[in-house]
């Protein structure tokens, strides 16, 4: 088995965090790269060796494929981790680390080429009778034809960018008199977006649910699947709150999307950690959706049900380990919540609201886990994606997990900026969420008036409870002062960015 001894991680923030911690505690030594605007950032002080390799813009430094290599061959470095974002579902660069000599913490790019076309990835795994939204299995270019398409399917319709996600290049299409300039829009931005305008067309479900499946195979043929986490709750088709287990499968149901995204696993030769993901309409049918070859974002959820540190368990496939379980071995011991911090308005439509942490504190206790990358007197930087943190707890079921969750958000205490906590909360508080009776339109359903978040205390009464507090003291020996704390909306506190948004 060949040993990894230096790991340049190609990412920034939290992720490049935590890949690094597991490395650490494995004896790796850990590289971090960063741009110009991340040169104070913890990930840098974190690692055992840092190099800049640009200015903020991520075109000019992290998505610099060439420089991150040259940096690799100049420290003697053994092998990359992409994180999520940025390189780490890029073919190409996949194929220019191993053409460099250098272990991939990843799959194949054959495998994640693959998988990067939805319709290739629908071709791939055809032969292993997974269910298909139904739709064309061809990329469409002719509006007409296109047309009598969606008429035969039936409206509503989705278009969809092959090459992409995120909810780009994807419209949603009620009628035939709509199609051709929802078709050209989704062209147009599926081409600006991934570079690439093919798109196709599928039955549109209108309030699904969304489950995704954690796999993991090794170099030996060894493929399994580390359960569901549910991830329906999302804003611009992109989430802001996942769980696992999902409360609405059954075991019967698990088994059967579980042994699916094996199958979709095997259709790649997949190796490393990574993610199928499957809509769940109102009837408990389930169809195959797309596979994101990488490690997702929500991880943290199914690393605290299973006991299992996701990042060790890549680094050891790349070493050439086989996996040390079976599929028997794995189960499900309790349940985990997932809330991604973002530095958003959500009373402006999640509009991103960038400044400085003037004021940043986590939560703490058992059952409770923040992984991020910031730390008070930080600023946000405006080039890249808003996340600070993801706020994870863990309970021996359902409710106890959503409880921790609501006293975490009431002791993250952030100031100077807006953030998904107080939204957060008004889910964890919502009767449809946390009955599990809830799908992908859980916002648009629910959350029509930003006046129902509760607001923090602002700055001002924060000092005076810290004085009030302390005067009582003595008698007490006990004073709570941090009331919910989530971001504030008054003058004192109100980041630059959004001052100029009211303007």
């Amino acid at each position: 088995m060949k040993k990894i001894e230096k790991l340049l991680v190609a990412n920034r923030g939290e992720i490049a965090l935590r890949v690094m911690r597991s490395a650490r505690e494995m004896g790796i030594k850990t590289v971090a790269i960063y741009s110009e605007a991340d040169r104070q950032a913890l990930h840098v002080r974190f690692a055992d060796e840092a190099v800049c390799v640009g200015p903020p813009a991520s075109s000019a430094s992290y998505l610099r494929a060439d420089v991150i290599i040259d940096v690799c061959k100049r420290l003697g470095v053994d092998a990359i981790h992409p994180g999520y974002g940025f390189l780490s579902e890029n073919a190409t660069f996949a194929q220019q680390v191993q053409d460099a000599g250098i272990t991939f913490i990843g799959p194949s790019p054959e495998a994640i080429e693959l998988m990067g076309s939805k319709l290739a990835a629908k071709a791939a795994v055809a032969h292993y009778n997974i269910p298909m939204v139904p739709g064309t299995e061809y990329a469409i270019t002719d509006i007409e034809e296109a047309k009598q398409i969606a008429t035969n399917i039936g409206f509503p319709i989705l278009i969809k960018a092959s090459a992409g996600g995120g909810g780009k290049g994807m419209r949603v299409v009620e009628s035939v008199s709509d199609f051709e300039q929802q078709m050209q829009l989704a062209v147009s931005e599926a081409t600006s977006a991934f570079g690439n305008g093919a798109v196709f067309i599928e039955k549109y479900i209108g309030s699904p649910r969304h489950i995704e499946i954690q796999v993991l195979g090794d170099t030996h043929g060894n493929i399994v699947h580390m359960f569901e986490r549910e991830c329906s709750i999302q804003r611009r088709h992109q989430k802001v709150i996942e769980e696992a287990p999902s409360s609405v499968l059954t075991p019967e149901l698990r088994s059967a999307m579980g042994r699916c995204a094996v199958d979709v696993a095997k259709a790649c030769d997949y190796v490393g950690a990574g993610t199928v993901e499957f809509l769940l309409d109102e009837h408990k049918n389930f169809f195959f959706l797309e596979m994101n070859t990488r490690l997702q974002v929500e991880h943290p959820v199914t690393e605290q049900i299973t006991g299992l540190d996701l990042v060790k368990e890549q680094i050891k496939i790349a070493q050439g380990a086989p996996l040390p379980f079976s599929q028997e071995d794995l189960t499900i011991t309790g349940h985990a919540m997932e809330l991604r911090v973002y530095a958003e308005d959500p009373a402006n439509n999640f509009l991103p609201d960038i400044g400085t942490l003037t004021t940043y504190k986590r939560p703490q206790g058992l059952g409770v886990r923040v992984d991020d990358g910031f730390e008070e007197g930080m600023e946000i930087p405006i080039y890249y994606d808003p996340m600070i943190a993801k706020l994870v707890t863990f309970g021996k079921d359902r409710q106890e997990a959503i409880e921790k969750m609501i006293r975490a958000i009431d002791e993250y205490q952030i100031t100077g900026i807006e953030t998904t906590l107080p939204f957060g909360r008004f889910v964890m508080e919502h009767e449809a969420f946390r009955s599990g009776d809830f799908d992908t339109k859980f916002i648009e359903r629910y959350f029509q008036d930003p006046s129902v978040l509760k607001p923090a205390p602002s700055q001002d009464e924060a000092e005076v409870a810290a004085v009030l507090a302390a005067l009582f003291a003595g008698q007490t020996k006990k004073a709570n002062t941090s009331g919910i704390s989530t971001s504030t909306s008054n003058n004192g506190t109100m980041s630059d960015w959004r001052k100029n948004r009211l303007k």
